[in-house]
């Protein structure tokens, strides 16, 4: 059911044109994410969308009573009004729904056949079961702890960080559950423990949602649709993230231009993609089958729990070894690290080295002291206890507060303090614009102060700016914040050319994923992990972990062999399956093939030229498609193979 349709919008703000007659619409359920380049027109969109700008043409068509809530940038709350209090605030009418629902029970029980009320309980009963309302007072408790605010609820909002009173106002519009609700980059100031919970809450609560993110890996669990804002139109996609860079490549082969830079991007982006399907196909073998079995131990044996958390650690840490490690430049030797700020301790006994190649992410929750462990590495601050030991080496660092800009100078003088308009970007000597172009920036924008520059704009000149030093390592503190994905890519294309090491402290499971060959992870035991994973399957398997634990403090029933219950007769794979499972390794393998040779004959012009792009890339996508097929297949058969042996 069509919730809000936008007819032939157009809106422009002085002479600029934003959106030129552009048709958008959003069904009930519908969870669609709107892409685009900072300064595209998203915000402009949502803000016609809310109905807190007017279009200058055409119609916007709502239901009636729609009841549509935004995420403001900047929140606004009630004078004095605790964390508590701000969370509830927009509540009342659900709570009176309740108060009313229970009213109408009691009437009915004494006059069961009274139609009117029997008409006004359905109606309430429907409202609180939209809102999902029945247990409001469970599902308070249970947001304010996922957003870590229980600590705050009684302390007066005003004095929280803009972050934290960002976690307040996102806690109060997913209580109400609206119509629709706007989220402009919810996952921001958000760690990947409250992603994960806002993730699960939407999709279980089947929100109807219209967001702008860079968190991409939020984007493909989330969106069932992807809009994108380009030259002043709109163009949709289904899906999310990664059928949004397939989908976009194919839209390029048709017009057939030449789009070079991003057709890289998204050849990349796929690639990337694909490697990551293959890899989970390959470990779903070995790593599945133990995990399962270790679960089915951990039930009868608490040992099997500590035994699995190592399995889990030794299993991780022979990616990526590199053998030549000892001949690398050591650029920090950290012993015994700890630190405390107040009374409160951050981590301790940390013991690790950082060499001249090393790639490293910092993860963990927010507050747990990953900005203070830079902070100790750049010697900004001393720490409680042990040594940090530094060798001969120059840094690149990048803040949150991008301290390396001066607001009061424009372009020019920030890239060319001492005059002139050339740049020197590692060896290469590059106009200012040539090189600012691959970041995005219009010539026009040479002249402007950095100060009248959006957040993102001046993230963007910070990076710029950042890869022009002649740096040895490259420390930065949440770099993907305001940033859009064109840029991250642009960041992370920078960042795997650069020849030193790399620090990063980031949320971003995508990014952490693409770039960081090394983990340092935040424990609540106030250690610091070692780790060589992919962020993401650190999480997966910490989520698997957390699992085993819970089921152990239950103290599930268990049985001997002997005695247990024999598995259900008609539980086993059919003969066609355990034919498919013989064959369908080696039919991917060789899909794997097929798909690789058409990605070459696409790099190569007189190939594609001799078969036809269209045809060519209309041959891709139908293999993509079978190979995925057959990928889901075979996975389904392994997971019923395993529940069969379990």
């Amino acid at each position: 059911m069509a919730l809000i349709d936008l007819l032939n919008i157009s809106k422009h703000y002085s002479a600029q044109k934003i959106l030129t007659e552009v048709n958008f619409h959003v069904d009930e359920g519908e969870r669609i994410v709107i892409i685009g380049k900072n300064g595209s027109g998203k915000s402009t969109l949502m803000k016609i969308i809310h109905g807190t700008l007017m279009q200058d043409a055409g119609e916007r068509i709502t239901k009636n009573n729609l009841e549509i809530k935004m995420l403001a940038q900047v929140p606004k709350f009630k004078e004095g009004a605790t964390v508590r209090e701000a969370v509830e605030d927009g509540l009342e009418e659900l709570n009176r729904a309740k108060e009313r629902y229970h009213e109408l029970s009691t009437l009915l029980a004494e006059d069961f056949e009274n139609k009117i009320l029997l008409d006004e309980h359905s109606n309430v009963s429907a409202y609180l079961e939209h809102h999902n309302a029945w247990n409001l007072d469970d599902k308070i408790e249970r947001i304010i702890g996922h957003f870590d605010l229980k600590q705050y609820e009684n302390k007066a909002i005003a004095l929280l960080s803009g972050g934290e009173q960002r976690r307040v106002a996102l806690a109060s519009l997913l209580l109400q559950k609206p119509d629709i609700l706007l989220l402009d980059e919810p996952t921001n100031h958000l760690d990947v423990y409250m992603v994960e919970f806002l993730e699960e809450l939407i999709l279980k609560e089947k929100f109807t949602l219209v967001f702008i993110s860079h968190d991409r890996y939020f984007i493909d669990r989330i969106a069932t649709k992807s809009v994108e804002v380009e030259d002043c139109k709109l163009r949709e996609y289904s899906g999310g993230y990664s059928d949004y860079l397939t989908q976009k490549e194919e839209y390029i082969r048709t017009l057939e231009k030449q789009h070079d830079n991003l057709l890289g991007i998204l050849k990349r982006e796929n690639e990337w993609f694909a490697r990551g399907v293959r890899a989970r196909l390959k470990r779903n073998e070995g790593r599945k089958e133990r995990l399962m079995q270790l679960r089915e131990d951990a039930k009868t044996n608490p040992a099997k729990i500590r035994k699995m958390s190592l399995e889990l650690q030794r299993e991780a840490k022979h990616f990526n070894r590199d053998k030549s490690i000892n001949k690398q430049k050591m650029l920090f030797e950290v012993e015994d690290l700890s630190l405390t700020l107040g009374n409160k301790e951050l981590f301790k006994n940390f013991n690790t080295r950082i060499l001249q190649k090393d790639v490293i992410a910092i993860v963990g929750p927010n507050g747990s002291g990953k900005s203070t462990l830079l902070k100790a590495l750049l010697g900004r601050i001393e720490p409680t206890g042990g040594k940090i030991k530094r060798g001969e080496f120059k840094i690149g660092y990048f803040d949150q507060h991008r301290e390396m800009l001066d607001d009061e100078k424009n372009l020019i003088e920030t890239f060319c303090p001492n005059g002139g308009d050339r740049v020197s970007v590692r060896g290469t000597d590059m106009h200012v614009f040539g090189y600012l172009k691959n970041f995005l920036f219009p010539r026009e924008f040479l002249d402007k102060k950095i100060g009248v520059l959006s957040g993102g704009e001046k993230n963007r000149i910070a990076l710029a700016l950042l890869f022009t030093k002649d740096v040895d390592i490259l420390i930065l503190d949440e770099p993907t914040n305001d940033l859009d994905i064109p840029t991250i890519n642009i960041l992370e294309e920078q960042l795997t050319n650069f020849a030193g090491a790399v620090i990063i402290v980031s949320h971003d499971r995508y990014f952490v994923d693409k770039i960081a060959k090394k983990l340092f992870i935040f424990k609540e035991d106030k250690t610091i992990e070692e780790s060589y994973q992919l962020y993401s399957e650190y999480l997966e398997m910490e989520k698997e972990l957390q699992e085993l634990e819970a089921m152990q403090k239950e103290g599930a029933p268990t049985k001997p062999k002997e005695i247990q219950e024999e598995k259900p007769k008609n539980l086993k794979l059919t003969f066609k399956e355990k034919i498919a499972l013989e064959k369908l390794p080696q039919e991917i393998e060789e899909l794997e093939e097929k798909i690789e040779q058409k990605n070459k004959c696409l790099a190569d012009p007189a190939c594609y030229e001799e078969i036809g792009i269209t045809k060519l890339a209309q041959e891709l996508a139908e293999l993509e498609e079978l190979y995925e097929a057959k990928v889901e297949e075979l996975l389904s058969i392994q997971e019923k193979e395993e529940e069969i042996n379990s």
